[in-house]
């Protein structure tokens, strides 16, 4: 089965085509970031307009890439939700007209589902039952996964997720938008023992995540070293940035760890946008080592928003004989534990 993916929950527009017996054939992504810096964050009126000018074109380059026509494809899948309201209906309307002027079915993906499986378009994929690390821009969660649509949620951001603490805290620093990587990037500068930050919630038990009372510790700090012009040296820049991504990296590898010990599963999955972060990897890395489980996550252009994760998760429903109606489907918020399983 040929299937083709839109993704367009935010501000990347993504394109697939997916064969089930042969793999991820093409695909195509475009990314709004540039726009968006401006402003400092997505501008939800402007993602919807660039995905309308540009989901058209990056349909017909995937194709050509692929050597296939339109007639060829055998179902499309598309971002039904979560995401902003406007960048979702330019997809799912797309999506769904061309599969009904096609005569094929469509199916309305779940976002954090694509992201999920995202690992399984890798060479060596996990296999179910595992933990699941979601982390984003918009969402941090620790899911139990025994199958596709078997899904329980251990624990979640009560407040900020951790690709939004690392957004904020980077304009504090002065840094542009998005903060995740360029956080990352000078972090590598930085000593991560000068500063010393808090871990939230890890003194408690639980595996809920709270981000919020983080970002305030880094703007006093911030704060606290500028000197009597309000200036900041580089080096100290680079020492707030370093202990500020050894917090949210130790926080998260600390509830992972409680996860895995608390399902006894031998598996960890981490999935989304901060999934790409190198010391998130390595510090999870480590500590799998330490209690015999393996770590898996995707290539870093399918950490972030794509879609070859929706063509794939797509095409997985679709096998098992799933589809959606003609309804035009756009969930801004949809719980993930909603999902039927396969």
């Amino acid at each position: 089965m040929r299937v083709l993916g839109i993704e367009t929950s935010c501000d990347e527009t993504g394109v697939a085509l997916y064969d089930s017996e042969q793999g991820l054939l093409a695909d195509a992504l475009y990314s709004q970031v540039e726009m968006h810096a401006e402003y400092g964050g997505v501008v939800p009126e402007l993602a919807s307009r660039d995905h309308v000018r540009k989901l058209i074109p990056l349909i017909r380059e995937v194709m050509a890439d692929a050597g296939l026509a339109l007639s060829d494809i055998d179902a499309i899948a598309y971002t039904a939700g979560p995401g902003l309201i406007g960048a979702l209906m330019v997809g799912a309307s797309t999506g769904r007209a061309l599969a009904l002027s096609l005569g094929i079915p469509a199916i309305a993906v779940h976002h954090m589902e694509g992201h999920l499986l995202a690992p399984m378009l890798e060479e060596t994929p996990p296999a179910f039952p595992f933990v699941a690390l979601l982390v984003s821009g918009g969402h941090t969660q620790l899911v139990k996964v025994e199958g596709i649509g078997r899904y329980s949620l251990l624990g979640e951001s009560l407040d900020d997720a951790a690709g939004e603490a690392f957004d904020k805290a980077a304009k504090m620093l002065g840094l542009d938008y998005p903060g995740g990587p360029l956080i990352a990037k000078l972090a590598q500068k930085g000593d991560r023992s000068r500063f010393t930050f808090p871990r939230p919630m890890t003194d408690r038990p639980g595996l809920d995540f709270s981000f919020s009372g983080l970002k305030t510790f880094t703007l006093n700090t911030v704060s606290d070293q500028r000197d009597a012009q309000g200036n900041i040296d580089p080096q100290t820049l680079a020492d707030i940035a370093a202990a500020f991504e050894e917090a949210v990296v130790d926080t998260l590898a600390i509830k992972c760890r409680r996860a895995i010990q608390q399902t006894s599963y031998r598996q960890l999955v981490i999935a989304g946008g901060v999934s790409a972060n190198a010391r998130l990897r390595e510090k999870l890395a480590a500590v799998m080592q330490k209690e015999r489980a393996k770590l898996f996550y995707a290539r870093p252009r399918f950490c972030t928003d794509n879609g070859a994760m929706i063509a794939f998760a797509g095409c997985q429903r679709l096998l098992a004989g799933q589809q959606s109606d003609l309804t035009i489907l756009a969930r801004p918020r949809w719980p993930m534990d909603t999902l039927p399983a396969i």
